[in-house]
C-alpha cells in the first residue's frame, strides 16, 4: 500500500511539534517513493528557501533510496557519477542531514525532507516526524 496524504500530514506534524519545542522553525516535505511532492509544510518564521530545500532533501533519498547521510557519502565518493543522476531528476538533490526513507516492512515507500535548523536539527526533526507513524 502506497503512502497516503493522511500518512504524509501525520509525519509533518509530528516534525512540527517535535521542532516548535525546541524553538525551531522549519520546513518539512514529504515525497511519494518516485520522489514526487506529497506533502509540504513551512512553519511559520521558518526560512523562505527551506521548503524547496526540503523537498529536494526528500526527492534525493527517495530516489535514491538512501538516507541523507548515506547519500553524502555517494555524493563525496563518486562526485561525476552523483551529478549525472541527479541531472535526471527533476529538482536538484540535495544529498543532506535531514532525510530520511519512509519504509513499511521492507518496501521504501517515499522519504521525510527537513530543512531550517542544523543538519542534525533537521535529522532530529525528520526522525520525530517518522516515528508518528
Amino acid at each position: 500500500m502506497p503512502l497516503t496524504l493522511p500518512e504524509a500530514q501525520k509525519v509533518i506534524e509530528a516534525a512540527h511539534r517535535h521542532a516548535a519545542g525546541y524553538g525551531w522553525r522549519i520546513s518539512v516535505a514529504v515525497v511519494d517513493e518516485g520522489g514526487l511532492l506529497k506533502a509540504l509544510g513551512r512553519m511559520d518564521g521558518a526560512p523562505p528557501l527551506s521548503s524547496q530545500i526540503a523537498e529536494s532533501k526528500a526527492a534525493g533519498a527517495a530516489l535514491w533510496h538512501r538516507d541523507g547521510d548515506s547519500l553524502q557519502q555517494v555524493q563525496g565518493s563518486r562526485p561525476a557519477f552523483f551529478e549525472q543522476v541527479s541531472r535526471l531528476a527533476r529538482l536538484p538533490l540535495i544529498p543532506a542531514l535531514g532525510s530520511l526513507l519512509i519504509r513499511r516492512d521492507d518496501a521504501v515507500l517515499g522519504a521525510v525532507g527537513v530543512s531550517g535548523a542544523t543538519p542534525e536539527q533537521d535529522k532530529e526533526c525528520g526522525l520525530a516526524g517518522l516515528a508518528a507513524l
